[in-house]
Formats: C-alpha cells, structure tokens, sequence
C-alpha cells in the first residue's frame, strides 16, 4: 500500500483525491490546508481524520510515503523540496515551480534524494495523448517540425490567486501555457529550446462587470485584483529547427472561446484537441482520418485517474516516470523566457 498525503485541499485537491480512494493500492492518510474551515469539510467528506493546517507537521509523519501538492504556485518548489528532504515522493501540480532557479532546486534535491517527483502535466495521460503518441512513435507523422496551439477564453478569469502575481506567478501563461505548450513539445519528442519570442497583453482586466455570462471562479474569488496579463502569444524555436506556436487567454474580445492543439509533420498531421484526427496522404490523395474510439476529445477525469495511478506504479513498481522534473525545468525555462521577451521587447536565448 502507498499511504498518500494531499497538501492543499481547493478546487483541483478533488481530480488528486478520488482517484487515490479509488485506487486498491493507495491509503489516503491526511490532508492539510492553511484554510482549517475547508481542511474540516473535506476530511468530513472523504473520511480523513489526519488533518493539518502546517505541511511541515504533515512531513513528520513516517507513515507517509508520497503526496500530492495542490497549492498555489508559489509554494509549489519549497514544498516539493521539502517533502523530498522528508523522505517522500512527489506528484506536484502544473507549473513545477515559480521561477527556473526553483525548478532547478527541485531537481536537485530529486538528485539527492533519489525520490520521485511527477509534474502534473495531466493532457499526457488522457486516452487520446496516449492514441496520438502511439501513432507518432511509429513514424505516422514522419518528422514534426511545427506545433500550433491556442487556449482562448473569452470571459474567464478566475480571480483569487489566480490573478495574483505574488502567487501564481502570471496569468493565461503560467496557468493555460503551461498545458498547451507541454503537450506539444511532449508529442514533437521534446527537443531542446533554444529561443523564445513572447507578448503579453493587460488591456481588459477583470472584466466582472459583464452580466448573462458565466464563467470559472476561484474559491477565494475578488475581483478588485489583478496584476496579470490578459492574453499571452509566443513562438519558441528549437534545437532541431522545430518551432511552436502559442496564444493563451483569460479574456479577449472574442465571438467564443477556442481550445485546440495542431501538430504537422513531413509524413503527416494530427489534432489532438478539441478532437483527435490524423491527416496523412497515400496514392496521391490526401486523407483525413477519424479514429474509430468511445471519446475523441480530453476526458479530464479519465486523465487524471491515469496521471494517478501512473505516481502510484511509479512509487510501488518501478515504472519509469513520463512526467519527471527534467521536463518541469524544461517547460519553465520556456515559461520564464517568453515573460522575459515580453517584458524586454527582445527574443530570448535560452
């Protein structure tokens, strides 16, 4: 058995919680959160009597051997490297960390240690990631030279510490980026960054006043702050001459909002989101093909069930980690270089 600890108990604890009560491998031992109000609730709710408020206090426990870090940003590397410290394995919500020089502290302490970190780079594990890749590591697509991905919200910024700087480190970027550009450099084979080239916007605020239209709201919802970009674009080149295209928003001025991940290779293409298609040519005739599967699209639960069970095999079995810190650092170098290039106005070499 893997008895598991979950550090931070908001909104996103609950993709982390019932999977593990739904794993036969797993005890879900204690839960904490500043919040002692929502710490009572939720361990009411999930039947978890061990309950913190200080995840030092959580560390301590012997019994624990890994946990889930659902905090905000900022505390994510601090927490990270301290349960490694503690002798724990990690599985840590997207963005690994803040900065570079914390995710470069992560991985240090992976080193020492000898522990396990999984970034929750959750679209790895959804049944259509995994159909895709399938068919791009037989050489369907050939070579992926290009990626285009887009996150556009019209009206959704969640507010809270979403929109808080100090805390969540940026806005669209750090928090919808962050899933776009990683599925796309996981799909392209990951090649290595090398340069960025980045705007970020902050024209249309909150936007609370606008009625008749709902949209996500943080827990700790307020709308008087917001120091964060509205829409973020930016291409980043790599090593081998692949590049990515990206524009992410929590409100633009847009007819409706628009989610979708595109990759085109010399031998192929493919769309794994909002639906999964592949694009091919034979005799001379171009083909779009439509796999035959119960759900062509992200089925958020199911991946998140995946993204678990597969922290719980790592722990238990060996199983080698598709999501380990390398690639946490990787994907903050690139997060942190194209704030740089906007606040600059310069391409970023990484």
């Amino acid at each position: 058995m893997l008895k598991v600890g979950v550090i931070g108990v908001g909104s996103i604890s609950e993709f982390h919680i019932k999977p593990y009560l739904e794993n036969d491998q797993v005890e879900l031992l204690a839960l904490c959160d500043l919040n002692e109000e929502r710490l009572t609730e939720k361990g009411a709710l999930y039947g978890v009597s061990e309950l913190y408020s200080d995840y030092h206090e959580l560390l301590k426990n012997k019994e624990i051997d890994a946990v889930s870090i659902c905090t905000w940003n900022n505390s994510h590397a601090e927490i990270a490297v301290a349960a490694l410290e503690a002798g724990k394995n990690v599985l840590v919500e997207k963005p690994l960390s803040m900065t570079v020089d914390e995710a470069l502290q992560v991985e240090a302490a992976v080193e020492k240690t000898g522990k396990i970190v999984q970034v929750g780079f959750v679209r790895r594990h959804g049944d259509n990631t995994k159909l895709l890749k399938t068919f791009i590591d037989n050489g369907e697509l050939g070579e992926i030279y290009y990626a285009k991905t887009s996150c556009l919200r019209r009206l959704g910024n969640p507010g809270g510490w979403f929109s808080d700087r100090t805390k969540s480190g940026g806005g669209p970027l750090i928090d919808l980026g962050v899933h776009m550009i990683d599925i796309c450099w996981y799909l392209m084979g990951k090649p290595r960054p090398v340069s960025v080239s980045g705007n970020t916007y902050n024209k249309l605020g909150n936007r609370s006043h606008i009625e008749n239209l709902s949209f996500y709201q943080a827990a700790d919802y307020d709308p008087t702050l917001n120091d964060v970009e509205d829409l973020t674009v930016a291409l980043i080149r790599f090593e081998n001459g692949a590049s990515i295209l990206v524009d992410v928003s929590f409100t633009l001025q847009a007819k409706k909002d628009e989610l979708y991940v595109k990759l085109f290779g010399d031998k192929g293409g493919a769309e794994v989101e909002p639906e999964l298609s592949l694009v091919t040519e034979k005799h001379n005739t171009i083909l779009n093909i439509t796999p035959q599967v119960d759900n062509l699209g992200l089925d958020i639960n199911q991946a998140f069930h995946s993204e678990i069970n597969h922290f719980v095999s790592c722990c238990l079995d060996g199983t080698e980690n598709i999501a380990p810190v390398s690639d946490g650092v990787q994907v903050m170098k690139m997060l942190n270089a194209i704030y740089e290039s906007a606040n600059t106005g310069k391409e970023i070499y990484l």
